[in-house]
């Protein structure tokens, strides 16, 4: 179980077949298994060029690319760790992670080249061209075939509950991961997947390992645009996509959407974020033929150990119920649902997921105390309330640090915000918690509404009120609502509602 064992299998089984495709804004550039299996090897012999040696981190900051592709796997070429870094983070939060993970090399794309000189204190800072020119004058090094337990990369989390913390995955939790989803889903080595979902991110980084071990295609794109995710699909030949739900309704409302164009995607992954049922409505009109999975997973389980199934997402199978949960457990993976001591609690009532298989982490780097407190009893305890059926089918209630207590009553926002979605009026909704002197916290609103509708905040204020009520118990909606034109986002897509509750903190002030 070593990450580059698939590169070795497609070299030997099609050395010609395009393996990395990059579209970016100046043009793009086309990779097959040998030429990219050689540039890994040149990589790999500069980093070494460089003092990197097994065990070292190499930090990246970049975009999705065809560079950073290399980079990662010249890392597990060597026997390095690497930690791909969020491009959207500050100068301050990108020291923290750097001095956290103590890394030798950071590799810096040029358009983050701002960033280089206000780092170069902390650690050598590299632009990433200069590496692979480097690179281009070297022998390739051997594979040094690392894997099993070493240490393959430290994913930094959102930090969308605090400082973020670095997730140590092995060799072995992103190949058992990447086993647990391929049991479910046969992974062809026909596929060819866009890779927009950031590599920083387990979901990336996995759907990258995935397609390398099957000797699939990748095509890299550095950020979210739906007219060229759009034109992506119909000239590259791009069948499988992961997205979010504010990417996918992103595509949906562009002017160039033609579900003609976008015909040849017939499989299309998405979690991370609740799915509003009208959004999945208008994709599975728009795509009738493709397998759509919804699937649940975390950093700290290098990617999903619970998929529902395409079969839980056609039209004959929606009165099942089914529809919103996120799956069953998947192979190798352990899933219980527990109160605060530990203990199952009944199907159907809300408690704490906790996981525990072969993909599970061992821990956050550096942080003993945080690591005891994530893995107790053999089991990593995520932080998601959620519920599990008679049949083992598991649906997420909300973070367990985002449920609202008011007056006693525990007020999970996603069923709040699923309720707002409803409304024809809403394009996006997020609820928080905010203190209340006679409630202990009183249930908070942040509302983006469509272009259609917009100048009537004043109306719909009440409006939306009285749709909650039909919808959910009274001491669940809304006692305040507030409109703005965008919910903030991490770059993977959550909403950052520790950013949120900031605001309404300031503006209580």
């Amino acid at each position: 179980m070593y990450l580059t064992q698939g590169l070795h299998r497609a070299l030997q089984r099609h050395p010609g077949k395009v393996a990395l495709r990059h579209l970016g804004a100046q043009g793009g550039r086309a990779l097959n298994f040998a030429e990219l299996v050689d540039e890994i090897g040149r990589a790999a012999a500069a980093l070494q060029a460089r003092g990197v040696r097994a065990g070292d981190r190499v930090a990246m900051l970049s975009p999705n690319n065809d560079a950073l592709v290399v980079q990662l796997f010249a890392c597990w070429w060597l026997g390095a760790v690497a930690c791909p870094l969020n491009v959207r983070w500050s100068v301050a939060e990108l020291r923290h992670a750097l001095g956290d993970c103590g890394a030798r090399l950071l590799l810096v794309d040029a358009s983050l080249a701002r960033a280089t000189g206000e780092l170069q204190d902390i650690v050598d800072a590299l632009p990433a061209a200069a590496l692979a020119s480097q690179a281009q004058d070297l022998e390739p090094l051997e594979d040094s075939r690392s894997g099993g337990d070493a240490l393959a990369a430290i994913l930094y989390t959102g930090g969308t509950t605090g400082r973020a913390k670095g997730v140590m995955l092995s060799h072995a939790n992103f190949w058992c991961a990447s086993m647990t989803r391929g049991a479910e889903l046969n992974n062809s080595p026909d596929s060819v997947t866009l890779l927009v979902a950031p590599m920083f991110h387990v979901a990336g980084l996995g759907r990258l390992i995935g397609q390398s071990i099957v000797g699939g295609g990748c095509i890299t794109m550095p950020q979210f645009r739906a007219p060229a995710i759009i034109d992506a699909i119909e000239r590259h030949g791009v069948t499988d996509i992961i997205v979010v739900p504010s990417m996918l309704q992103s595509l949906l409302d562009d002017p160039s959407f033609d579900a003609a164009r976008a015909k040849g995607l017939d499989r299309i992954a998405f979690g991370a974020a609740p799915m509003p049922p009208d959004l999945l409505d208008r994709a599975l009109a728009a795509w009738p033929h493709a397998e759509f999975f919804q699937a649940y997973g975390l950093t700290e389980t290098a990617g999903a150990v619970c998929i529902n199934l395409p079969a839980n997402h056609t039209a004959q199978a929606r009165q099942s119920g089914r529809l919103a949960s996120v799956g069953r457990a998947g192979l190798g993976a352990e899933i219980r649902v527990v109160d605060e001591l530990g203990r199952d609690v009944p199907r159907g009532t809300v408690g704490e997921i906790v996981v525990r298989g072969p993909m599970v982490t061992r821990g956050y780097w550096a942080q003993p105390d945080a690591t005891a407190q994530a893995l107790r009893d053999g089991w990593f305890h995520t932080g998601d309330g959620g519920r599990m059926d008679a049949d083992g089918y598991l649906s997420i209630a909300d973070r367990l640090k985002d449920m609202v207590i008011s007056g006693g009553e525990n007020v999970y926002p996603a069923e709040v915000e699923a309720a707002l979605r409803g409304h024809p009026a809403v394009a996006d909704a997020a609820v928080i918690g905010i203190p209340d002197a006679r409630w202990g916290e009183a249930v908070h609103a942040v509302v983006v509404l469509r272009a259609s509708h917009a100048g009537r905040e004043a109306a719909l204020r009440d409006e939306l009120v009285s749709w909650c009520r039909r919808e959910l118990a009274g001491y669940k909606c809304p006692r305040s609502i507030e409109f703005i034109a965008a919910l903030p986002l991490s770059a993977a897509g959550k909403v950052l509602k520790m950013q949120l509750r900031a605001q309404a903190r300031q503006a209580a002030a």
